[in-house]
Parts: C-alpha cells; structure tokens; sequence
C-alpha cells in the first residue's frame, strides 16, 4: 500500500466525516464550511454556497484561534469546521491537522466539492 493511503487512513481514522446529505444539516447545527479549492477549480466547477474560501497554503494559521493571522470566524478551539476540497482527500488531510492543533470538532466531506456537486439537483 503506498505510503500516502496509509497517511490517508490514519488522517480519517480520527475525523467524523460529512456526508454531502447531511451538509445542510451540519450547517443549520452552526457548523462553519471551509472551501480549500484553488481558485482554477473554484472558476470552473463554481463556488460552494456559504462556505469561506481559505488558501491550503495558509489554512492552519487563518483557523487557529491562538494565531494573530486568523480569520474572526475562529476564536473558539469547539467550532465545528468542515473543510472541503475537491474530492475529499487533501480535505482529510488539512482537518487531521486542525485537530493536531487543538481543532476536536475539524473534519471534512467525504467526496468533496464534486459529492456535494453530484446530488444538487
């Protein structure tokens, strides 16, 4: 198995992953959505609506509320955010991290942008 899967795993082993279906729910409950698309993928597939776009790059220091850089939404280690990519792997990977930093509630869409995409209708 490549090393990448198992890193995978171990990220998702942690995380209460989002089904697309219960997104909605999610949000209703006060849950904060994070869109981590680049900009390419944002133009082309379109934006996801409520969420707040943050850069991959710069992720971790906008969401930790003990970091000067971040945004006014993350002042409290208990909010629930939910990061989305495209199809849910570096997704995965960036709320392990959050959580790595204190972030318990951090955690992602399974399937991404393009699971939440495939059941709008």
């Amino acid at each position: 198995m490549p090393a990448i899967d198992v890193l995978l795993a171990r990220a998702r082993s942690g995380l209460d992953r989002v089904r697309p279906e219960g997104l909605a729910e999610e949000l209703a409950a006060g849950a904060i959505l994070i869109d981590t698309r680049p900009i390419e993928q944002r133009r082309r597939d379109g934006e996801l609506p409520g969420a707040i776009v943050v850069d991959r790059n710069v992720l971790e220091w906008r969401l930790d509320p003990t970091s000067p850089h971040r945004l006014p939404i993350a002042t409290d280690a208990n909010t629930r955010f939910i990061i989305v990519c495209n199809e849910g792997y570096s997704s995965s990977l960036a709320a392990a991290t959050l959580q790595e930093l204190g972030l318990r509630s951090a955690t992602d869409l399974v399937g991404g942008f393009q699971a939440w995409r495939s059941i709008q209708s």
